[in-house]
């Protein structure tokens, strides 16, 4: 079995919309991102005073930073790949769109 890349014509219409479908795309990333490091920073800053020993306190703010770090860097990586690859993404996205699918 071989696979084929399937080459989706373009228009300005339809490259229009997909820069629109990207920039939203981007933006909600960027959002949930931001909200995923306040609550990461809220929660540190509302258990802190229910924590007893600074070293477990130290380990707390050791595993939220590498929460945010790998998450942000999963994010950033996924606007990348779907900069570089999204012609092909959202022309089949946008394609069902109009199909009614």
């Amino acid at each position: 079995m071989t696979a084929t890349t399937e080459t989706i014509p373009t228009s300005p219409d339809l490259d229009n919309r997909i820069e629109a479908m990207f920039a939203r795309d981007k933006l909600t990333a960027g959002v949930l991102v931001v909200a995923l490091w306040l609550t990461a920073f809220f929660v540190m800053f509302a258990v802190r005073g229910f924590i007893a020993e600074k070293s477990v306190e130290v380990v707390c703010w050791i595993g939220a930073g590498l929460l945010l770090i790998f998450n942000t860097s999963s994010i950033i990586a996924m606007i990348k790949h779907y900069g570089q690859d999204k012609a092909h993404i959202y022309a089949i996205d946008i394609r069902h769109l109009d199909a009614g699918h």
